[in-house]
């Protein structure tokens, strides 16, 4: 399944010393903790064996829109460091859209991140209601965005709440937890009764 993250954090529009429209800042932070009814970040090992060798960036997602870079021509380039998930994309400047982009990630009217992606690994800490992202499957698109999820946080979430398998998973794990600590909880009432 298909997940997207948005991130409400700066990246920067740049002209280059040779004048070329560049776009720089994190799709993706490690260790970020989000919080959307449960709490989740990504682990700094997530992107290990992701694919992305075909990575394009967009604007808010949008798959009419006209693509704005792309790593199989390698104006696109994703690198994972310490931090998390950093892209450096190069726009064409006779490209109307690309240029009005440009201009809008340059004035501040578009400031926002976010990638999507598929999840092939992930734990779940039922005590303190917690997904770690472990294994990211493959990275389909970084995408510049002007509406985060949630504007106060770092890492936001955005699905769709009638589709999501891992909402409807941790509702099964949580109420399997909850059940294991009531059964837990009867044992030990018996044994103090029987002691």
């Amino acid at each position: 399944m298909k997940e997207i993250r948005k991130l409400d954090m700066q990246f920067r529009a740049e002209n280059s010393e040779d004048g070329k429209m560049e776009i720089k800042g994190y799709a993706a932070v490690f260790n970020s903790p989000e919080t959307y009814g449960y709490t989740e970040l990504i682990s700094e090992r997530a992107f290990d064996e992701a694919d992305m060798s075909d990575v394009v960036l967009r604007y808010n997602h949008n798959d009419s829109f006209m693509v704005l870079a792309r790593t199989r021509n390698k104006s696109l380039e994703l690198n994972v460091d310490e931090k998390g998930l950093f892209i450096d994309a190069t726009l064409q400047e006779d490209i109307t859209d690309h240029k009005n982009i440009f201009n809008a990630i340059k004035s501040g009217l578009i400031d926002k991140q976010s990638f999507a992606f598929v999840v092939d690994e992930d734990e779940y800490d039922y005590d303190t209601d917690t997904r770690t992202i472990t294994k990211i499957g493959k990275v389909y698109d970084v995408s510049v965005v002007d509406q985060p999820f949630y504007n106060a946080t770092d890492v936001s979430v955005a699905r769709d709440l009638d589709n999501n398998e891992f909402l409807t998973k941790r509702e099964e794990l949580r109420k399997e937890h909850e059940e294991k600590i009531a059964l837990e909880e009867k044992r030990k009432a018996i044994l103090e009764k029987l002691g």
